[in-house]
């Protein structure tokens, strides 16, 4: 028994022993992995962010380059004193410019010698010369296309941040030097841009020349500063010229950082991204003083149990219990946790997938994207999608609003196959009478909202007969009409102009009329039963927007809804569509999955407020080989026409633009003359719900490039064709 409680003993002992050496142990093992996993953990956030710098600043790039193409494209071939001429024309529009692009400081045009013509800062421009800055005499021996100067200090009088110059050659017709446009770009705008994604202690930034000159730096510097070719920074560069990762100290503090770099496509420009090395070993040191923090009371504390149960071995079972209990505690504790983790994981997720296809978006616009990876974004995008649509599935459902297609169908037929869906929605008890027509009764209207409509009136209908009557639908051509319609011509003008301005003539109109055996409708509440929101159902039987619905439709379809009732005898509601001719019905059997057809050199003249949908029609349309000119608003548009009409052979303008909207761009057009088609474009347009798009060609928002170079293929044909152009 003694022997078993000295071998007792002498076990607790080693124990106590090993309870302080194998954390030490431990401990330094974990040193050395944790620094290894920091380092690499920081090398892949330095990555990421590495990423979002490269893409921040080719996008700008890429924003100033098509602004100095399209502001070569407005003077090419102007002579310059005809630029002078237009120059307060000009100077607002290099000011709207400047003003919607952040990182331009000013933006300009020079002549030959150096002068500015127009500038974005002052109008008229002073009499000075600039042909000593980098970014104009780079360019007057040869053209060299986009040119990225150093940074400069704003020449008197003009004041402001320093800048440096993004400039392109102007393109003569003789192929001359004939000036140069420029636009100003502020340093500080990257470093602003680094500011607010660097809250990192030990964050840095730069971005630079590939002669080493460097435009923008975080923390910012008050000097300039050149990197040395020779040095470790350019020796890295030259043997790795895409990009790489290296531990340098920087010349301008000497303070040791982890950077990497990336090459900006083709522009001569890197970025960087880094963190100081004192920052990542602080990072380090926090997660080990994390674990000191858990481990030396833990340790202590599994010394003093030790010491315990050397002194009271008569309470090591009991002990050991309460461990055991602390233990189960513990891991219901970890149970709870782990579903936290769940449900936040489930969130994570889906933005996951949000990041996934915008991510994939983004890299399916770069350059020179080989076929295999834009297929892997793609399918991303694809697998993404459904992804997302198992888990918003129910809440799209909910959310998803129907979108106006007009089309033309025959309402006999339609009223024929909506008999077996009315039958088991007005119930057993009512009784169905459908007289149709046999000759065909074609309208141009939303099917769907049609459909809608006939419901609305059904239900209504079968509400006031409590369930139990007859309805009697009836579909023939109108021998009469209401007031509203017999003094009102463009009801039909409406559907003309909607069906590409066909001369439908006086065909009249085709009443659907619903009939019912209820309780009527009293006189002082005929006036109102189309009202939103007014019912006389009780409080949860009824939202009184079903017969406004009615009312909104046939309003917006061209025709008239009317309703007649006697209290006690029923009442009977009239629908007036106007009527088109039965030869128009195979036009809706056209397909929308047509490819796209080729520009030719078809000069378009593109309205759009939105400068990243108008780049990405403009882009769309140019490589089907469209030749494009592209403005932000329609007083700029009218302009270009006023000046020369005969260089474009169509317009397509954007109808919701703040100011001169795109349909008064379109009717001011036909006012002034203009021979130009018009093709129209919305998501959605109050003026257009109502007016309708008036004799215009209309493209629904979102369209596709493939459809957009059809309609106005067919509608630059329609202009050649009465030109007498061969097609």
């Amino acid at each position: 028994m003694q022997r078993a409680q000295r071998n007792s003993l002498r076990l607790l002992q080693w124990m106590m022993a090993a309870s302080l050496a194998l954390p030490v142990a431990l401990f330094v093992i974990t040193s050395a992995i944790s620094y290894t996993s920091t380092r690499d953990i920081a090398d892949r956030e330095i990555e990421r962010t590495l990423d979002v710098v490269h893409e921040h600043a080719l996008k700008v790039f890429e924003t100033i380059d098509r602004s100095l193409a399209e502001l070569n494209e407005v003077v090419r071939g102007l002579p310059d004193d005809v630029i002078r001429a237009r120059e307060p024309a000009l100077h607002r529009r290099l000011r709207r410019l400047t003003d919607s692009l952040p990182q331009l400081k000013s933006a300009w045009i020079f002549d030959a010698d150096g002068k500015a013509l127009v500038n974005s800062l002052a109008s008229p421009p002073p009499e000075l010369r600039f042909a000593d800055r980098d970014y104009f005499y780079a360019h007057v021996d040869q053209t060299i296309g986009s040119f990225i100067g150093t940074a400069l200090t704003p020449r008197p009088p003009y004041q402001g941040a320093r800048f440096f110059g993004v400039s392109r050659r102007r393109d003569p017709d003789d192929g001359s030097f004939i000036g140069v446009i420029q636009a100003s770009v502020l340093p500080e705008y990257f470093e602003s841009f680094y500011a607010r994604i660097g809250s990192d202690a030990g964050s840095f930034f730069t971005m630079g020349r590939t002669d080493g000159v460097l435009l923008a730096h975080f923390p910012r510097l008050d000097r300039d500063l050149r990197l040395d070719p020779t040095g470790p920074v350019g020796r890295e560069i030259a043997a790795h010229p895409e990009h790489g990762l290296i531990t340098v100290a920087w010349p301008s503090d000497g303070i040791e950082r982890r950077i990497g770099y990336r090459r900006v496509a083709e522009y001569p420009i890197y970025v960087s991204a880094g963190l100081e090395t004192s920052a990542i070993r602080a990072r380090w040191l926090a997660t080990m003083g994390q674990h000191l923090v858990f481990g030396i009371p833990a340790t202590a504390l599994l010394f003093l149990l030790l010491a315990l149960a050397l002194r009271r071995t008569q309470h090591l079972q009991a002990e050991a219990a309460k461990r055991r209990e602390a233990e189960e505690a513990l891991k219901h504790s970890q149970r709870l946790e782990a579903l936290g983790q769940l449900t936040g994981g489930v969130a994570h997720d889906f933005n996951n997938l949000l990041t996934v296809i915008r991510a994939s978006v983004d890299l399916l616009n770069r350059p020179q994207l080989t076929e295999e990876r834009r297929q892997r974004y793609i399918t991303a995008i694809a697998d993404a999608v459904a992804r997302a649509a198992k888990l918003t599935s129910q809440l799209l459902a909910f959310a998803r609003r129907q979108t106006l297609k007009p089309e033309v169908f025959d309402v006999g037929e339609r009223m024929q196959a909506l008999h077996d869906m009315l039958a088991p929605l007005l119930g057993p008890a009512i009784e169905i009478t459908m007289r149709l027509p046999t000759e065909p009764c074609l309208v141009h209207a939303d099917a769907g909202q049609f459909e809608t409509a006939l419901i609305n009136m059904a239900t209504n209908a079968r509400d006031a007969m409590q369930g139990k009557g007859r309805i009697v639908f009836t579909v023939e051509a109108a021998t009469t009409v209401p007031d509203t319609l017999a003094h009102a011509p463009g009801s039909q003008n409406l559907v003309s102009q909607s069906l590409g301005n066909q001369n439908l003539g006086n065909r009249g109109f085709i009443s659907v009329t619903v009939s019912d055996t209820g309780i009527g409708i009293p006189a002082a509440r005929l006036e109102r039963i189309f009202e939103p929101f007014f019912t006389t159902k009780q409080v949860g039987h009824g939202t009184g927007l079903g017969l406004s619905q009615v009312f909104g439709f046939a309003r917006q379809s061209g025709g008239e809804v009317t309703v007649t009732s006697e209290v006690g005898h029923g009442s009977t509601f009239a629908l007036y569509l106007p009527r088109v001719p039965p030869d128009l019905l195979p036009q809706r059997q056209a397909p929308n999955t047509a490819p796209a057809v080729a520009g030719s050199g078809m000069s378009v003249l593109l309205v759009e407020d939105n400068i990243e949908l108008a780049n990405f029609a403009a882009d769309g349309l140019t490589e089907l080989g469209y030749s494009i000119t592209l403005v932000d608003n329609a007083t700029d548009a009218l302009a270009e026409l006023v000046m020369d009409a005969d260089r474009f052979d169509v317009v397509f303008t954007d109808v919701v633009m703040p100011g001169m909207t795109g349909l008064d761009l379109a009717q001011a057009i036909r006012d002034r003359g203009i021979d130009v088609p018009v093709v129209l474009t919305t998501g959605y347009s109050q003026a257009l719900s109502q007016e309708g798009v008036t004799g215009f060609e209309l493209v629904q928002k979102p369209y596709s490039i493939e459809e957009l170079s059809r309609v106005l293929h067919r509608a630059a044909r329609i202009r050649r064709v009465r030109d007498g152009a061969a097609e």
